[in-house]
């Protein structure tokens, strides 16, 4: 039998070791799986957020000069928002036997027809003629206003005086101002039930007409009504303390 040498069993077996580590490094990856990401390579794209939006320009209410027609006066007060008209109402229209009715009839077309157009320009209301003129009239005059806010928004103020108890019953006074000046003024309560109704229908639009026109509470007693008048001025005067005037 034949005898293996042993300076040729060291050698194959340093040949067998050099192979096994050349097989070895040949199956290595070529790059470690992290290792893009450590070059700087592209990370998951982020989803952008955009930034919030700004606010919209801010509402704000501005009451027109009262308009005297045949029948009472009419006021109108208008809400604007970004320079357009989103509201419209009348503060005070004509009221008292038939006027009641085509008051309840006119004025809500009226407020409609004024946001609808944006302006003044709108049509008289059928069988409400003096209503509508007085409407259109007081409604420009709101606009007139509004234009005047160089701004871009109406600088108004509505405040609402503390309530002022008369023997008849209590008086609430709410006035609009712009520019430091009354523009609008209403009774959100006044003397009511029996004779009462007719004495607060005929005295309060005088009332309110005058303090409008006087800019403060140093306005006259309205004949036969002495303690409306009594009670009107002294909760004008508590909203005009408010708006510092």
């Amino acid at each position: 039998m034949r005898k293996s040498h042993p300076v040729r069993r060291a050698v194959l077996a340093g040949a067998a070791t050099v192979s096994g580590i050349v097989l070895l490094l040949s199956l290595k990856p070529a790059s470690d799986p992290g290792s893009a990401s450590a070059a700087g390579g592209a990370a998951p794209p982020v989803a952008a957020q955009s930034p919030q939006g700004g606010r919209g320009a801010g509402a704000g209410t501005v009451t027109g000069d009262a308009a005297s027609t045949q029948y009472g006066p009419v006021q109108v007060r208008l809400t604007v928002s970004g320079g357009k008209i989103t509201g419209a109402e009348a503060v005070q229209a004509p009221k008292g036997g038939q006027s009641d009715q085509v008051t309840a009839d006119a004025v809500p077309q009226l407020n409609q027809a004024a946001i609808t157009a944006g302006d003044a320009d709108i049509d008289t209301v059928s069988g409400a003629t003096y209503t509508s003129a007085g409407y259109k009239q007081s409604l420009q005059s709101a606009l007139d206003k509004v234009k005047a806010g160089a701004d871009g928004g109406p600088d108004t103020r509505t405040l609402t005086g503390a309530v002022a108890q008369t023997q008849y019953g209590p008086v609430q006074v709410r006035v609009t101002v712009n520019g430091g000046k009354i523009t609008g003024a209403e009774a959100v309560q006044a003397p009511k039930g029996g004779q009462s109704d007719q004495v607060t229908a005929d005295a309060v639009p005088q009332l309110n007409q005058a303090a409008i026109t006087a800019g403060d509470a140093d306005i006259d007693t309205v004949s036969g009504a002495t303690y409306t008048s009594a009670g009107y001025k002294q909760s004008l005067q508590s909203a005009l303390d408010q708006a510092g005037g």
